[in-house]
C-alpha cells in the first residue's frame, strides 16, 4: 500500500521531471521537492501560524503557572480556558506536521531509490516504474554526477552536509521565536542545535542527492517565511473594548470685543 499510494507515483515523477530536464538528476530533484512542498503548503502554513499564536500566548500561560503552581489540576482548566478564549487548538501545531510526514518521507526515498549504485537496488527501482509509460525504464540508471560529487554517495569533501546544517539552522531559527518560559526556551535552544546536526549526519552518512533535497527545502521554508504575512498579535483573553461616543465638540464662540471703560469726566 505504501508503494501504491507514495513511493511509486513519487518514484515515477522523479522520472518524468529527469526526461524533460535534460537528464539533470539535480534538476529533477529541485523539481520534485518544490511539488511535494507546494502539496504540503497549507499544512505548513497553518502550522507556523498555529505556532506564532502559541508564542503569543506565552506570557499568559507563564502568568498561569505561577499563580497555580501548587494545582496541576486547575492549571490545566485554566490553560483550556485561555486557549478557548483565544480561538487556539493546542495540536493544531502538531496535526499538520503529522500529515505531511508521510509525503516528505517518500520524497526522502524516493530519491534514495532512484539513485541506485547497485545492480540490486537497480532491480528494486525497476519494480517500483510504470510499466504503462513507454521509455520510463530506458532512463535507468540515472545521470549522478554533479560537479565533483556522484550523487549516489556521500560528499567526499563535506560540503552539502556543511550547507545542510546552515540552512537547517537558519529555517529552525526563524521559525522558534524566543520564549518566555525558561523550560520552553531551554528546549528549543537544544532542538536548534541537534536538529541540524541530524541532518548534517544524515547527509554525510547518505547520497548527496538527499543533501539537495535537504538544502532545497531548507530554502523553501526560508522563502515562505518572509514572503508570508504575519497575524496581527492580539492579546488573549481580552476583548475589544467599545469605545465610547464622542461627545460633539460646543460650538467655539467667538470671543467678544472687551468693552471700554468709560472714564469720569
Amino acid at each position: 500500500m505504501w508503494n501504491l499510494l507514495i513511493l511509486n507515483p513519487m518514484v515515477n515523477l522523479l522520472l518524468l521531471f529527469y526526461r524533460f530536464l535534460g537528464h539533470q538528476t539535480v534538476l529533477a530533484i529541485t523539481a520534485l521537492t518544490l511539488v511535494v512542498r507546494l502539496a504540503v503548503l497549507p499544512l505548513t502554513l497553518k502550522q507556523q501560524q498555529s505556532a506564532r499564536r502559541m508564542q503569543e500566548l506565552q506570557p499568559e500561560l507563564v502568568k498561569l503557572q505561577k499563580k497555580y503552581a501548587d494545582d496541576r489540576e486547575k492549571l490545566a482548566q485554566e490553560q483550556m480556558k485561555l486557549y478557548r478564549e483565544a480561538g487556539i487548538n493546542p495540536l493544531g501545531g502538531c496535526l499538520p506536521l503529522l500529515i505531511q510526514l508521510p509525503l516528505l518521507y517518500g520524497l526522502w526515498q524516493a530519491i534514495m531509490r532512484t539513485l541506485a549504485v547497485s545492480p540490486l537496488e537497480l532491480i528494486r527501482l525497476s519494480q517500483n516504474v510504470y510499466s504503462f509509460i513507454p521509455g520510463m525504464a530506458s532512463l535507468i540508471p540515472l545521470q549522478s554526477r554533479f560537479l565533483w560529487m556522484d550523487l549516489g554517495q556521500p560528499d567526499p569533501y563535506y560540503v552539502l552536509p556543511i550547507l545542510v546544517v546552515v540552512t537547517s539552522w537558519l529555517s529552525q531559527k526563524i521559525l522558534t521565536p524566543p520564549s518566555t518560559d525558561p523550560q520552553s526556551a531551554a528546549m528549543n535552544q537544544q532542538m536548534l542545535i541537534m536538529m541540524p546536526l541530524m541532518f548534517g549526519f544524515i547527509s554525510i552518512s547518505y547520497a548527496s542527492g538527499l543533501s539537495i533535497y535537504f538544502i532545497i527545502s531548507n530554502l523553501v521554508t526560508l522563502l515562505q517565511y518572509f514572503v508570508t504575512p504575519r497575524p496581527r498579535a492580539v492579546p488573549a483573553g481580552t476583548a475589544e473594548v467599545a469605545k465610547e461616543p464622542e461627545r460633539p465638540k460646543e460650538p467655539e464662540r467667538s470671543p467678544q470685543p472687551a468693552r471700554r471703560k468709560r472714564g469720569r469726566r
